[in-house]
Order: C-alpha cells, then structure tokens, then sequence
C-alpha cells in the first residue's frame, strides 16, 4: 500500500512525542504506571522518537521490543482507552489533519496489537485487523 504523503518529518514526530508524553506523564490514569518505570523521561522521547519515525516515516531506526516492555505493567484496557484519546487529541493539537490521522490509525492498530500480546483482547483476522492480506503472512 502505498504511503500517502501527510508532511511528517522526524521533527515534527520528535515534536508531538514531547508533547503527548508530558501529557502521559500528568495523566491521572497514565501517569502512575509510566512514571513508576521511565527513569528518563528525555532518553525515552529520543526512543519513542524513533519507534514512530520508523512507524509513519519508514526510518528503520528503532530497535526494540513494545511487547515485552508492556507485558508486565499493569495497564488493562481503560489504559489503551486512555492512551488512544490523549494520543488522538495530541496529534490533532500538533499536526495537520492528514498527518493526524495517520497517526492515529497506526497508534490504532499498535494498540490493538499489544493488548493482544498481553492478553487483553482476540487477535484479528484477515482485513479486520487493518493490515494488508500481504503483509499479514509475512
């Protein structure tokens, strides 16, 4: 599928990261689980900088692994409720609204994907899961 040009640059991720991640932080609900496991707060923005430059951008920088640092925390679905609104307002506050909804269908499917991996929820099939057939069976 090809990517639709939404005017994303590293910067402008780098940008909406800091922003929505301050939020995170203040977050009544979010802030207590992510504060009790960020050491710093900059290197981890730097991180989740990355990991969406990769995601929106193709960048190939992030090395990590979402899944296994999300497993242990304890975060149910409100937690992704949560996540999912903070991170649909912050991108309509900071970028354009093709970017912004960009944005958010991949922030959509990346939750999806982990409250499967922690057990929250049934993997979807075929195209309910917003993955192309191809890229699926890979």
């Amino acid at each position: 599928m090809p990517r639709v040009d939404t005017g994303l640059t590293e910067s402008s991720i780098a940008a909406l990261v800091d922003r929505f991640y301050e939020q995170v932080r203040r977050d009544s609900k979010l802030g207590p689980v992510f504060n009790a496991v960020v050491v710093d707060w900059d290197e981890h923005k730097r991180l989740l900088t990355s990991f969406w430059a990769s995601v929106a951008l193709g960048a190939r920088s992030y090395r990590g692994n979402p899944l296994g640092k999300h497993r242990p925390l304890p975060i149910d679905d409100s937690h992704f409720e949560r996540w999912l609104e903070l991170w649909h307002e912050t991108t309509h506050e900071v970028l354009n609204e093709q970017a912004a909804a960009s944005l958010t269908a991949y922030a959509h499917r990346i939750a999806q994907g982990l409250r499967v991996g922690i057990g929250l929820g049934a993997r979807p099939r075929g195209r309910e899961s917003g993955i192309p057939l191809r890229a699926a069976a890979r």
